[in-house]
């Protein structure tokens, strides 16, 4: 596992902290990994999920840190979004 999806993880259960998502998505970090959000929270992973979410590891840092919208980064194409689009919608509330 790479620093990098080590550290989304971290940042990622940080922000989820007493806030629940119902069902499943995936951030694969190019060259990094993948990052699985489940009810549980996130841990590294890359088993099937309803939502896939793909970027480069600088527009996912800024997406995690608050300087990039996720929907701006889906808009300009920094983002890529395969699956339940409602699912990916709900997810950036649940992390800004």
């Amino acid at each position: 596992m790479s620093e990098v999806v080590t550290k989304a993880v971290d940042a990622l259960n940080e922000k989820m902290a007493g806030r629940p998502f119902d069902g499943s998505a995936k951030f694969m970090i190019e060259g990094e990994g993948a990052v699985i959000i489940d009810e549980n929270g996130a841990h590294a992973g890359d088993e099937d999920t309803d939502v896939t979410l793909t970027a480069d590891t600088e527009t996912f840092e800024s997406i995690l840190s608050g300087d990039l919208d996720p929907t701006a980064a889906f808009m300009t194409g920094k983002l890529a979004v395969d699956g339940d689009m409602g699912l990916a919608m709900k997810l950036g509330s649940v992390l800004s």
